[in-house]
Order: C-alpha cells, then structure tokens, then sequence
C-alpha cells in the first residue's frame, strides 16, 4: 500500500540526506493503516513539486513521546548530535497534545529512502 504525507522542509531534507531515518507521528486513523512494507510518499510542505518516496522498514509503537524518546534513537529521529542532550518529548506538543498522544499512541516508522526527491 502507498501513503502519502507532507513534511516539513528540515525534516524532508535530513531523509533525504539519510540523516533521518525515523518519522515521528501520531497513530491516528490515518497512520494505523501504515505496515511494514508500505510505502510513504513524503510532499515537501515547502515546495510541494518535491516528493520522496520510502519503504518502510519497521514500525515501532508507544503509548506516548515520552516512551518513544526513551526507547528509540534520537539522532534516527532527526536530531542532531548537539540536540541530542537537550531534546525533549515535549517537542513534539507543536504537532500533537498530550491528550492525542494517550488518546492514539504514537509512532516512529523506521524508513529507507526508494528514491531522491522527483518532481510530482
């Protein structure tokens, strides 16, 4: 199955630089129907003609970011090295409320990149 999601331009980039192999998202409707094997296609929100496709490769679950910041690699999570000591799950409160959080758990889905970024 294909899916498709829009992502940030920062985000976007470190994927595609490799730097980023985790994504980080709610377990909403939309999201629990993503299983491994699956491919994303991620719209870059910043210039929608670039897109990038990835098949992914795991798809980990918790109840919370609390538990997901615990438990999985921050630096495949898109932080950078100098980030790592002062990342916090309280990061991701700009895209999803704690009371999402209990009500859906969250998600890292583990990636790899399919191919480079391609006009739409």
């Amino acid at each position: 199955m294909k899916h498709t999601m829009r992502l940030d331009d920062d985000p976007f980039m470190k994927i595609l630089a490799g730097e980023k192999t985790i994504e980080l998202r709610l377990n909403d409707e939309k999201r629990s129907l993503i299983n491994v094997g699956d491919e994303i296609v991620f719209v870059n929100r910043d210039d929608s003609s670039l897109t990038l496709t990835c098949l992914v490769k795991a798809i980990h679950k918790f109840k919370d970011f609390e538990l997901l910041y615990k438990h999985l690699s921050l630096k495949k999570c898109g932080y950078a090295a100098d980030e790592i000591k002062s990342a916090h799950p309280n990061d991701m409160l700009k895209y999803y409320s704690k009371a999402d959080q209990h009500k859906y758990g969250v998600l890292g889905i583990e990636l790899t990149p399919l191919g480079n970024h391609e006009p739409k």
